[in-house]
């Protein structure tokens, strides 16, 4: 048998010093140049490790005992922290989230696009980065013939039952879910259990407009019926009057998915509001609007700071969602054009244009590696193109339609630096050059980070 090039095996225990973080904020610790990536462990710690799964090149492993403990460690303020898995980052301080984010896209820029030279700034960060989120998707099982509301303990199914509150949650949602449990306790509405395939409440969502305090409650059964939906309804829109919306969804397939096709108001409005500086949005139970409208914001002030507009230019906005930043930029430019493959997002967007008066903005449902070389090819040119892809990032495709529309610039609203990089070479071979990225914090106490970069075309 070949014998294991690691210097370590698995269940040995071993003194770890850490020098640094991995893009999921695991601690990294070397033996002679073997790296060993520790959850929850910090750069300058040293503590005693159990090895858990030892490879050829790199091994993983748990903090059993801390020997010396960092400055930047912090006491995570959620009960379940070690249990949830929903934040990765509680146990450090915010500055050091800052620098792992940071050093996350410089990391990528480096290694994936080659470009050591472009600057990356400091990661812009929330004044508060706790109770951000608008929205709340929380399962629903039962314990001891009661109703809990809770998210999975990590790596399954299983529902953490102790969890008082979620604190990177808007806390009315916490209050609202609470009410829904308490109130589906006394009406005897029984939880859907995925094992067997019965029962009746999936999923509690609640959603909040964070400037208009409006909130939508969609209630996820397996059941075309909900019982007791009546007194259900009075008993929440009365302990709660700023509830606008009740919304029953039918999901009666055996799935993670958790919506299914059918969604009907059962109470209220069909639409939630808010707004995002001067604009208002409209928000449906299906929309996709997002969770950190503060930071959206702060990122999309970002994207037109470097978009450069002026009311001669025509941009377009390619994957525009409901067209969140297609309407940002809009107030600026002569026109506006979006592209999205979901044709209820383009609804929505035409909705908004309309809500806020914008009349220089025009949707097309499609394919954007699709429908830009056909505007191309009709002799469109825009002047500049904003992008904000899925984690998936763009089809090489779309990346070269956009190099043969020859805009001036480029801005690229990035979910995920690796993507981000990867896309970064095509467009440079193609004739751009990276001027500089801006990590923007959207999602704190999570490794998640977003970016914006700004391409110019070379003259």
């Amino acid at each position: 048998m070949a014998k294991s090039s690691a210097p370590v095996k698995k269940n040995e225990y071993i003194t770890l010093t850490f020098e640094d973080l991995t893009h999921e904020g695991n601690g990294v610790g070397k033996i002679d140049g073997y790296p060993l990536f520790v959850p929850y462990a910090l750069p300058g710690e040293e503590a005693v490790v159990k090895v858990l799964k030892a490879n050829k090149k790199f091994g993983y492993g748990k903090l059993v005992e801390m020997k010396k403990e960092s400055t930047e460690r912090v006491d995570p303020p959620c009960n379940v922290y070690y249990k949830c898995g929903g934040c990765q980052l509680q146990h450090m301080s915010y500055e050091l989230q800052l620098d792992m984010k940071q050093n996350q896209v410089k990391n990528v820029m480096r290694k994936i696009a080659h470009l050591d030279h472009v600057p990356i700034h400091p990661t812009i960060g929330l004044e508060d980065p706790w109770r951000y989120r608008n929205k709340v998707q929380i399962p629903v099982g039962e314990k001891n013939g009661e109703l809990i509301t809770g998210f999975y303990r990590m790596r399954s199914h299983d529902i953490i039952d102790e969890m008082e509150r979620c604190i990177i949650q808007d806390e009315t949602n916490d209050i609202i879910v609470d009410a829904v449990r308490e109130i589906a306790n006394d009406l005897g509405i029984s939880a859907y259990d995925e094992d067997k395939d019965r029962g009746v409440l999936r999923h509690i969502m609640v959603r909040t407009g964070r400037t208009t305090k409006e909130i939508m409650v969609v209630l996820i059964t397996r059941t075309d019926k909900l019982p007791h939906q009546e007194e259900l309804i009075q008993r929440l829109t009365e302990a709660h009057p700023q509830i606008k919306s009740i919304v029953h969804n039918i999901n009666r397939k055996r799935t993670n998915v958790i919506f299914g096709r059918k969604t009907k108001v059962i109470w209220g409005e069909e639409y939630i509001y808010d707004t995002i500086g001067d604009i208002r949005f409209a928000i449906s139970p299906r929309s996709f609007y997002q969770v950190n409208p503060e930071q959206t914001k702060v990122l999309y002030d970002k994207a037109l700071e470097y978009a450069q507009i002026d009311e001669n230019d025509v941009v377009i906005d390619a994957y525009c969602g409901i067209g969140t930043i297609s309407l940002f930029l809009a107030q600026k430019a002569k026109k506006v054009y979006g592209i999205e493959i979901v044709p209820d997002a383009i609804e929505d967007a035409k909705m908004n244009a309309k809500i806020n008066g914008i009349t220089n903005a025009e949707f097309v449902v499609g394919e954007a590696e699709k429908v830009m070389p056909e505007w191309k090819n009709q002799g469109f040119t825009p002047d500049v193109i904003v992008v904000d892809p899925p984690r998936k990032g763009c089809e090489p495709e779309f990346l070269h339609a956009m190099i043969e529309m020859e805009p001036k610039r480029i801005v690229y609203v990035s979910c995920n630096p690796s993507t981000l990089a990867r896309d970064l070479v095509i467009l440079e071979e193609g004739g751009y050059e990276t001027k500089e990225v801006q990590p923007v914090d959207m999602f704190s106490q999570t490794n998640h980070v977003e970016a914006v970069t700004l391409l110019e075309r070379r003259v």
